[in-house]
C-alpha cells in the first residue's frame, strides 16, 4: 500500500470513529430529554374514592335497619330490650298447648293450652295463628314514646298491670274492644257467629248476652290461664282444658 492509500484509510477511520462518538452523544442527550420530559409530566389525578365509601355505609345502614326491623317485632326483642317488666311474659307466650308451663305472675299452669299468647303462636299447620307479639300489639308511635319513657323513668307498675282489650285498642283508636280480636286478621266473626258457634253449650253458652255482652278479655287471658267467668255462678259451666274456674282463678298470686 502507498503511503497516499494509507493516509486515506487513516482519515476514513478518524471520520468514522468521529461520527460513532457523535452518534453516541447524540442518543445520551436524547434519553436525557426524555427522562427529563418524564420527570416533568404532571401526575396523574386518582379517581374519587368518597362516592363508594358513602354507598357502602348506605348499604351497611340500610341492611341493619332492616335487621332492628325484623327482630324488634321479635318476642326476643321485648324481652332483651324491657327486660325487667317483659322477662316473665316470654315463657308464656313459648309455652307449649298441652304442656305444664308458668304463667306471668310465675303461678304455675297445668296446662298451656289457656294462655291464648301460647296457642296463637302455633303453626297454622297445628291450629295456631303464627302470631308474634306485634300481632296482637299493634304499636303506635306515640304509645311506643309514652312506654319507653315509662321504662326508662322506672314511672310504671311491676309485675305490669293487667290491661284489658278497650285499653289494649284505645292507642289505636278502635271503637271498641271487639275489634281487638272480631277483625278480618284474627277471628272473621261477628257476635252472633260466636253464639252460633258455642250454642251446644246451651244455658250457659258464654257468648250469649244473657248478663249484657262481656269483653273478650274477661275470660280469654292471654299471659296467664284463661277463665270461665261463668262459673262465678255456673259452678256446672264447662271449663275447656287449661283453663281455670273463676274461684281457681281469684286465688292466683299477682
Amino acid at each position: 500500500m502507498s503511503e497516499e492509500e494509507t493516509k486515506v484509510e487513516a482519515a476514513t477511520e478518524a471520520a468514522a470513529t468521529e461520527d460513532s462518538t457523535t452518534d453516541v452523544e447524540t442518543t445520551d442527550e436524547a434519553v436525557k430529554a426524555e427522562g427529563a420530559e418524564a420527570g416533568e409530566a404532571a401526575p396523574k389525578k386518582k379517581g374519587k374514592k368518597w362516592p363508594i365509601v358513602v354507598g357502602v355505609v348506605a348499604v351497611v345502614l340500610i341492611a341493619a335497619g332492616a335487621g332492628f326491623w325484623v327482630w324488634h317485632e321479635q318476642p326476643s326483642f321485648c324481652n332483651a330490650i324491657c327486660h325487667t317488666p317483659m322477662d316473665p311474659y316470654l315463657p308464656t307466650y313459648e309455652a307449649e298447648p298441652g304442656q305444664a308451663s308458668v304463667d306471668k305472675w310465675g303461678n304455675d299452669v297445668e296446662d298451656a293450652s289457656g294462655m291464648m299468647a301460647a296457642v296463637h303462636r302455633v303453626s297454622k299447620d297445628q291450629g295456631g295463628a303464627e302470631a308474634t307479639c306485634m300481632s296482637c300489639h299493634v304499636p303506635t308511635i306515640g304509645e311506643q314514646v309514652s312506654e319507653g319513657m315509662a321504662w326508662i323513668t322506672g314511672n310504671y307498675y311491676y309485675p305490669l298491670e293487667e290491661r284489658d282489650v278497650d285499653q289494649l285498642v284505645e292507642a289505636r283508636g278502635l271503637e271498641s274492644g271487639d275489634e281487638f280480636c272480631l277483625n278480618e286478621s284474627c277471628h272473621n266473626l261477628t257476635r252472633e257467629d260466636l253464639i252460633k258457634a258455642t250454642s251446644e253449650l246451651g244455658n250457659y253458652n258464654p257468648h250469649s248476652p244473657q248478663h249484657s255482652e262481656q269483653e273478650c278479655s274477661s275470660c280469654h287471658k292471654a299471659h296467664r290461664a284463661s277463665v270461665n267467668a261463668c262459673t262465678q255462678c255456673h259452678s256446672e259451666s264447662y271449663v275447656p282444658d287449661g283453663w281455670l274456674t273463676y274461684q281457681q282463678a281469684s286465688k292466683l298470686t299477682a
